[in-house]
């Protein structure tokens, strides 16, 4: 039997399993724990373990990407290590802007990121940062800023559509309550301030996963098919998860808010925006894709 029939045959199963995994939850038949195991004062939840496998999977797709286009293998591992580095910073003080008042009080928070307190858009930031400077200071870097924003762009949606399935276990990120067939149970313990007397909820953690693992597989087929310039790939990622962004957002409870605006949804409208300029300036001053920069750079050598 080939391989692609076996991957095909375990990923329908894999599917058919997830649905009544899912169905069993939702329908509060069936309890998840946060914590997949306890070794002494050790936790490993399910939530860091997703995110861990979510940036391995991503990394071990774009290193193939990037070799073969010429960057150097030590090269990617190394602005790997540093986007998530400065994902991190990014991410959590994105969220500290957003939430100053509840660490005004008690700075020594702002350190304690085990506590909760992420945001994905600053998660973002803070990665492109981190590898701009990278290709700006690394000697002899074999990719361009934004040759390498290509491949964290394209991957960051399949890790975001894993690691939204920490929410599911951890039991946050939902939205209002609902009545429609595939409402979500949360047990009372995880339920918001003011909605303790509601049981079902929308899943938005689902609706972010399935749009994230749609960009991916439609910005896949972008980059080996029609992909014309660095950077491309920057300017979908900032469209099309933005829009899916701005509308689930609508649903949610636990929204970070900028005065009486969702920030989430704010931003969501300038990536947009941004990413309609970019890709319009990219289609007309950009760096044709097909140059391998890399290979150049690797002959000079």
């Amino acid at each position: 039997m080939k391989k692609k029939t076996i991957f095909i045959i375990i990923s329908l199963a894999a599917i058919v399993g997830l649905f009544f995994f899912l169905k069993a939850n939702f329908a509060n038949e069936m309890y998840v724990d946060p914590t997949i195991l306890t070794i002494g004062p050790l936790k490993i939840n399910w939530y860091g373990f997703l995110i861990a496998s979510g940036i391995v999977l991503c990394y071990m797709i774009g290193r193939k990407l990037a070799m073969n286009e010429g960057v150097k293998d030590e090269q990617v591992a190394e602005a790997v290590i540093i986007s998530v580095l400065f994902a991190i910073v990014g991410a959590r003080l994105y969220y500290v802007f957003s939430t100053w008042e509840m660490f005004s009080e008690n700075p020594i928070e702002i350190f304690m990121t085990w506590h909760g307190g992420l945001a994905i858009h600053g998660g973002v930031i803070g990665a492109m940062l981190g590898l701009f400077l990278f290709t700006r200071l690394r000697k002899k870097c074999t990719f361009t800023f934004f040759q390498g924003a290509d491949y964290a762009a394209l991957l960051l949606p399949l890790g975001q559509g894993i690691g939204r399935w920490g929410n599911f276990f951890n039991h946050e990120a939902y939205g209002s309550p609902t009545d429609l067939p595939w409402k979500m149970y949360v047990p009372p313990q995880f339920r918001m301030w003011g909605y303790e007397n509601f049981e079902f909820f929308h899943p938005t953690f689902l609706y972010e996963s399935v749009w994230d693992i749609m960009i991916f597989a439609f910005m896949f087929w972008i980059f080996k098919n029609k992909r014309k310039k660095f950077g491309e790939m920057v300017a979908y990622y900032f469209i099309l998860y933005s829009i899916g962004r701005f509308f689930i957002e609508g649903l949610r409870l636990d929204s970070l808010y900028w005065g009486e605006l969702r920030a989430a949804q704010v931003i969501s409208v300038i990536l947009i925006v941004s990413g309609f300029i970019l890709l319009y300036l990219l289609r007309k001053f950009g760096t044709d894709s097909t140059f391998r920069i890399g290979e150049e750079k690797n002959k000079g050598e």
